[in-house]
Formats: C-alpha cells, structure tokens, sequence
C-alpha cells in the first residue's frame, strides 16, 4: 500500500494532467468537433476506469497479502498447538507406560517370591515354627508383624509419651533443674594424660592447655558468683535486643522567594519549548508553500468544474436511458422470461439433486444401521453367553466355597462337640469315681466301727430296720398304685363311652357312600386298632 503523501502527490499530479487534458479539448459551440470531443471523453473516461480497476487490483493484492499473511499465522498457531498437544500426548502416554512397567515389575516380584515360597516346601509337608529364628530374625513376624494379618504397630501409641509437670511448666522446669546433680548441668571435660613429652614444643603445649584451664576456671568461677542473683534457667539463651534504627533524614524548607524562583523558570522554560514547536510548525509550512497553494486552487476549481460536469452527465444519463429504454424493453422482456425459466429450472433441478442426494444418504445410513444393529445384536449374544458361563461359574465357585465351608465348621464342631462330650464324660466319671472311693472310704471307717462295738440285739434291729426301709416302702407304693389305677378305672370307661358316642354321631352326620367289601375288610382292623392305641393313649394320659 502507498503512503499517505505518496498518494497525495499522485491525486495532484493526476488534477493537473485532467486540467491539461481539459485545455485541450475542442470548445463546445464547434459543432464540427463534437465527433472527437465525443472520442476524446471516451478515451478518458476508458482511462479512468482502467486507473480504477488498477486501484481496485491493488487494493485486492494487499488485501490477499494481508489475508495471506494472516492465514499463515492461523497455520503456524495451529502446528505449534498441535505440536503441543502431541507433545502433551506423548508425555501422558509415556507416564502411563512408566506406570504400566512398573505394575508389571511389581507383579513379576511378587510372582518370583510366591514361586521361591513355593519351591521352599515343594512337598507341602506342614511345618513347626521355629521360635528359636524367628527371634534370631529381626525381620520375622515377631519383631515386624505385618498390618494385612491384623497387628498394628503404632496402635495406642499415645500411651507411651510422657506428660509430666516437670516438663510442661516453667516452675517443674526450674525443680527438674534443681533436681539434677552438678555434673550433668556442668560436665567436666579432662583432657587424656599424655606421656612424658620432650622438647620445647611439648612444653609450649602445656603452657598454653594450662592457660586454657585457668580462665575457663575463672569463667566458670564468675558464673557461680553470678548464679547467686534470681534463679534463672541455663540452658536458655540471651535474646539480644535490636539495633536502634538511625534517625530519618529531614531535607531543609526551601524560602517563599526560592519556590517562586523555581516557579518562574519553569514557566519560562514552558514558554521557550512552546515558541520552538511553533517555529519548527512555521518552518515546516514555508517548505510546503507552494504544495498548499496548489491544493487550494484545485479545491477551489473543483467547485465550479462539478457543477458543470454534473449538468452534462445528467444530460447525457437522460439521452441514455431513453435510447436504453426504446431499445432494450422487449431484451428485457426476453432476459426476464428466460431468468424465470432458468430460476424455475434450476430450482427443479437443485431439488431433485438434493433428493436424490437425501434418498443416497437415507439408504446409505439405513445400511449403517442394519449393519450397525446385527453387530450389536452378536455382541449382545456373545456378551450374554460369556454372562451366563460366568454367572454359572460364579454360582458353582459359591457353592463349593459353601459347601467347603459348611464341611469344615460341621467337621469343627464335630470334633469339638466330641471334644467336650469326652471332657465332660471323663471329668464327671473321674469326679464321681473320686466321690464314690470317698464315701465308700467313710461308710467302711463307720461300718467297721460300728461292727466292732455292736451287739447281737443291734444286729438284729438294723436288719429290721434295713426291711422296714426297704421293702415295706415298696409294697405299700404297689398297693397304691393297683388301688389308684382300680378307681380310676370307671372314669376311663365313661370318657371312652362318651368319646365313641361323640365319634358315631359325627360320622353319622357325615356319612359317604360305602366302600367296597374288600377295602371294608381291610378297614374293619385298622379301626380296631385305632380305637384300641387311642384307648390306650387315654388311659396313659389319664
């Protein structure tokens, strides 16, 4: 594109070549010019427009560039995004690489440890514990039990700190401190004994560790004495107090006369750079004098040259558009008719290319579908099969697993039950061979007392009373028995008659049809013996 001045300078050069071209032309009362007035506007009027249509191509070149220009740009940002999002990519896919290795190795890790277990004790013969390394090993389960089996180490931790008084306030501080003998608070550090040292330089050495001792001696000495003020902490540190910051500094007033001084000369100094600007401004127009005589005369032509062309071209547009009009009505009619025919045409024709183009996509999206649908429809079959096998494997896994459970309790409380039953059964006869052997021991003391010490008389009593106690007791609940069951009896056989009563009654009421001889027959003893085991069974209950 042109500069602004460049431009300027060329619209110039231009008005006064049109000026000149316009001194040139045949006057308009010459009737015998007006042929090459005609051609010579024609030939001016094809140069403008050719000058316009370069400026048009200009304006479209630069407009090509820029938007060349700008496309390039768009394409560089895209590459270096794309780039960026490669790169993204393959660091994601990287880590998720590094990730993966190192599930893998991890997996191969614990798989080469489960098959080192395994190789162990390929037998798979059962094992004792060896108490004896497992406390020789300080990584065995002893020392570092492991959190998936249940222990945890660092369970009630809390129970193991320290809360004492002595270290929480500043008063158990100070007794802690008290509490403590002189040689923890203040160590005695005694260099070792050397040997007996020869030369100078092993007396110089002496001297100066002799030095050394005396004046930490006396600084020792002055802390005593020093102690001896408010009892304070020793081991706590001094805290140093701050430097004290150094005065601001302050800048002296300046007088009323100086800051009007200041004043003055900075409005002076205003005025000097005014009056130069204006002097460069002036400069600047007396170089350009004769440039802005000339645009001002050719503004000023302008106004009266327009007019005079705008009269002509009215003129002439009029003439025209008659000459167009008697010419061109029935070309108009003609290009109207055949513009309605094209339109009509085309636009039959762009609907039938674009129904044609919706039936193809139609079909071709139906086939799509169909085929989209069968492959849904097999992968739904094969996932259902696969879904059942699993489901089935699931439930037979569970129901081993069950039934493997449910064997090992039944078996544990097996042999627990037997466990306990032949503890208990051992335990009660052990205890109540031990009771027996007891008694039986204090019965013989008494018994051969009471042999040695008894009479015939006694003797005789004793059996007496051995057969009052025992067999008379026994008759007499005989007797009973046979005298309860006689009264009774009489009861049994009203409660049977009124029960057998009842029953025909009821049966009466619901009577069915007989049944044949042969099921009669067959029936005839079962209800004898009905009736006999609930005769039985009244006389048990009662």
């Amino acid at each position: 594109a042109k500069r602004a001045w460049e431009a300027e300078v060329e619209m110039i050069d231009r008005a006064r070549a049109k000026r000149a071209w316009e001194a040139t032309l045949p006057p308009l009362n010459d009737t015998e010019m007006h042929e090459k007035r005609r051609q010579m506007l024609d030939e001016q009027e094809t140069k403008e427009w050719a000058f316009r249509e370069g400026e048009i191509e200009r304006i479209q070149e630069a407009r090509l560039k820029v938007l060349e220009r700008m496309l390039s740009e768009r394409e560089s940002e895209h590459d270096q995004l794309n780039t960026r999002r490669l790169e993204h990519l393959w660091y994601q896919k990287q880590q998720a690489k590094e990730l993966r290795v190192k599930q893998i190795r991890t997996k191969h890790v614990k798989a080469l440890r489960k098959l080192t277990k395994k190789r162990e004790n390929v037998e798979g013969k059962l094992q004792r514990r060896d108490v004896i390394t497992d406390y020789a090993q300080f990584a065995s389960q002893t020392y570092a039990p492991l959190t998936r089996i249940g222990v945890f180490m660092d369970r009630n931790s809390e129970q193991y700190n320290v809360h004492s008084r002595l270290l929480s306030t500043y008063d158990g501080l100070l007794e802690l401190e008290a509490s403590l003998p002189d040689f923890i608070v203040q160590p005695r550090m005694r260099p070792p004994r050397t040997g007996h040292a020869d030369g100078g330089a092993a007396r110089k050495k002496q001297r100066r560790v002799k030095q050394l001792e005396d004046v930490d001696e006396a600084i020792r000495i002055g802390k005593a004495k020093g102690a001896e003020s408010p009892k304070l902490l020793r081991l706590l540190e001094k805290v140093e107090k701050p430097i004290p910051r150094p005065p601001t500094p302050t800048q002296p007033v300046p007088s009323a006369e100086e800051e009007e001084q200041e004043l003055a000369v900075i409005q002076l100094q205003q005025l000097i750079r005014g009056r130069a600007i204006q002097n460069v401004m002036f400069e600047g127009k007396q170089r350009r004098l004769d440039l802005i005589h000339e645009l001002r005369s050719t503004h000023a032509l302008q106004s009266a040259g327009q007019k005079e062309k705008e009269a002509a071209r009215r003129a002439a547009v009029a003439a025209q558009e008659m000459h167009t009009r008697a010419e061109s009505k029935d070309a108009a009619i003609e290009k109207m008719m055949q513009d309605m025919t094209g339109e009509q045409l085309g636009k039959a024709l762009d609907f039938l290319s674009k129904e044609l183009i919706r039936l193809e996509e139609e079909r071709r999206i139906h086939a799509f579908v169909k085929l989209a649908e069968r492959e849904r429809k097999l992968r739904e079959a094969e996932e259902s099969g696969l879904r059942q096998v699993e489901e089935r494997r699931r439930r037979e896994e569970d129901e081993i697993f069950r039934q493997i459970v449910n064997v090992n309790q039944a078996t544990i409380d097996t042999y627990l039950e037997d466990l306990i039953l032949n503890s208990a059964d051992t335990t009660a006869d052990e205890q109540s061979r031990e009771e027996i052997r007891r008694k039986a021991e204090a019965i013989n003391c008494v018994a051969h007392e009471m042999e040695g010490q008894r009479t015939k008389l006694q003797s005789e009593e004793m059996v007496a009373q051995l057969v009052h106690t025992f067999l008379l007791p026994e008759v007499e609940k005989q007797t009973m028995r046979e005298k309860l069951k006689h009264d009774q009896r009489k009861h049994i056989l009203a409660a049977h008659k009124i029960i057998h009563q009842e029953g025909e009654d009821i049966i009466g009421a619901h009577r069915v049809p007989p049944p044949p001889l042969r099921a009669k027959s067959a029936s005839a003893p079962l209800s004898c013996s009905d009736s006999s085991t609930s005769q039985t069974g009244l006389e048990k209950k009662l």
